[in-house]
Parts: structure tokens; sequence; C-alpha cells
């Protein structure tokens, strides 16, 4: 059996939908899975196992017919038993048809014309439980998995290597990462930072580093904060595998987040417009969110957080 999954948007959706795909490959252990992602997405599956082939497609831009048509002889030169699609655009629906996948298992807020087998979408739990709400639509009823990941051993070395460069010794350090769509303003930062390295002075702190973007709120905090160790992982294994050897994550909703959870490490989140309780696992005390009242990311207060640091 092949099957094909098709997961529009960023890492962190990818990140989301792993305990689907988890599931779905210990149903069907013999399954071949392939996903269809944005090329922004891609990089996510190096630390998932279940998938075979990562194929691309821009969900987000505006596709011509030589997009579709493209897309149609990708799609029909796999020759897959199954779909599951998050997509909720009816065109893409009908490429799936067109290709005579026999089960198309979607969201019921679609148009089902081409979906062979609708799903309620109850859009107000924790999202990989959304997602994992997919296999109902082939009858599989199991429990929502954990969201982990599988770490490549030469990513685990080279965190390790990573460590001895940066010097964090056996008190331990804590990862930072204050970036993504929504940044937490610098002053905030360097509040708590100040603060943690008055109590804490044996702890290291680690900004993450993942592109150029990230300079923004970097490059002010190195200037006014002493001691501070950056580190720039060159992919999402890496970068888990960073997070993994923290004693404590702080960060916003990112990328980053979902590694943390992925790999248990304890982890104080902000969140501003994006719901929190969509976005973390429900009942688990080592990941605690800071839900801005105003949905305003820089609203939340350096003292707020520094209260639910030291709780943990």
């Amino acid at each position: 059996m092949r099957i094909l999954a098709l997961v529009p948007g960023g890492i962190n959706e990818q990140i989301l939908f792993f305990p689907t795909l988890e599931d779905l490959k210990t149903q069907y252990p013999n399954a071949i899975i392939d996903v269809l992602v944005e090329p922004r997405a891609k990089s996510a599956y190096r630390v998932c196992p279940q998938v075979h082939e990562v194929l691309l497609f821009d969900y987000q831009d505006r596709n011509g017919l030589a997009d579709y048509l493209n897309l149609l002889g990708i799609i029909r030169d796999r020759e897959y038993d199954m779909a599951l699609t998050l997509e909720k655009r009816w065109s893409i629906s009908l490429l799936l048809w067109l290709n005579g996948i026999p089960v198309i298992v979607g969201y019921d807020t679609q148009p089902d014309w081409f979906i062979s087998n609708p799903v309620p979408q109850k859009t107000e739990q924790y999202i990989p439980e959304m997602y994992h709400d997919l296999l109902q639509g082939i009858d599989i009823k199991s429990p929502c998995p954990s969201l982990k990941i599988a770490l490549p051993k030469e990513d685990i070395a080279w965190a390790e290597a990573e460590q001895k460069r940066l010097l964090l010794d056996e008190s331990g350090y804590i990862v930072i990462y204050g970036g993504a769509s929504e940044p937490y303003p610098v002053p905030q930062w360097n509040n708590i930072i100040n603060r943690i390295q008055e109590k804490q002075p044996s702890l290291s702190i680690v900004l993450l580093q993942g592109g150029d973007k990230d300079e923004a709120w970097i490059a002010p905090l190195l200037s006014c904060c002493s001691d501070l160790k950056v580190t720039q992982p060159g992919d999402m294994g890496k970068l888990a595998a960073m997070i993994a050897g923290a004693n404590l994550m702080i960060c916003t909703d990112s990328p980053p987040l979902q590694l943390g959870v992925a790999v248990g490490t304890y982890t104080v989140a902000l969140f501003g417009k994006t719901d929190a309780k969509k976005r973390l696992p429900p009942n688990d005390d080592r990941f605690i969110a800071i839900q801005s009242s105003t949905y305003n990311l820089g609203d939340i207060q350096a003292s707020k957080v520094l209260e639910k640091i030291w709780r943990t």
C-alpha cells in the first residue's frame, strides 16, 4: 500500500502532524507513506522516520494549469491507494480523484464532492489531536500518540561537540528562542536574562539562531547582556539535539517550541495571537504556557515569565 498525506503550512504544521503519521505507520507497518508539503517545510522531515518521500508543492502560490498538471503527473506516477488531505481547496481534492485514488480522507468542512471519507473537524482541541481525527475516516480509533521525533546519530554527535565548543559545563544551560513571526521585544528578553544571571550565575544561556532574520533580536541582546552564547544548528535534527540537552527552554510559538515538546525539554512558551491550548499538549506540566491577555506578545511582562521559570 502507498499513502499520500497532503500537509500545507510551515514547519510547525508538519511537526504537529507527526503523531498522525506515526499512528498511520503503526496501523499499516508495510505501507509506503509520502507527504506533499510546501518547500519551506521540507526540512521538518529530517526527524520523521515514518515518511518515505517528501514531495513539494507550493499551496500558497498562484498556481497555473501547468503547475496542477505537473502535480497530477507526480501523483499518478506513484499510484497511491490512499490520500489524507488537510488542504481545503476542492481543486486539490479533484486532482486526487482524477488520479483514481480509491480512498480520499479529508475534513467535511471542505467541499466533499471528491472526498470519499469525510471526517468532522474539531478545531478547538490540541492540533495534533485534530489532525489525528482524520484517521477516523479509515476506522482507526486509537488515541493520538504523543509528539515524538527521531534524532539522527550524526546530529546528536554534532550537538555534543557544540556543547563542548560553547563550554557548557555540568551546571547545565538554558536555551532561548525569541524569533518567529511574532518576536518578543528585546528589552523584555534583556530583563529576563539579567534576572536569570543574577539568580543562577553558573547556568549558561544559549541563544538559538535559525537564520539571518534572527539577527534582529540576537544582535541587540549580545550587545547588552554578558556571557551569552549563540548556536546556529544547520537543520532540524541538530536544533532538536541542542534543545534536548538543555535544562530549560524559553521561547515564542515557533518550530523550536514543538521540537522541545517532542524531546521533552521543560519549556516556558510565550503566546500572543496563537492559542496556547491548541499548541501545547494538555495536562503536561513540563510545558508551561503564558498567553497574552491582549493577544499581543509584547504585553507579556518579564516578571510573569520569571515567575513561571522559577516554578520549573
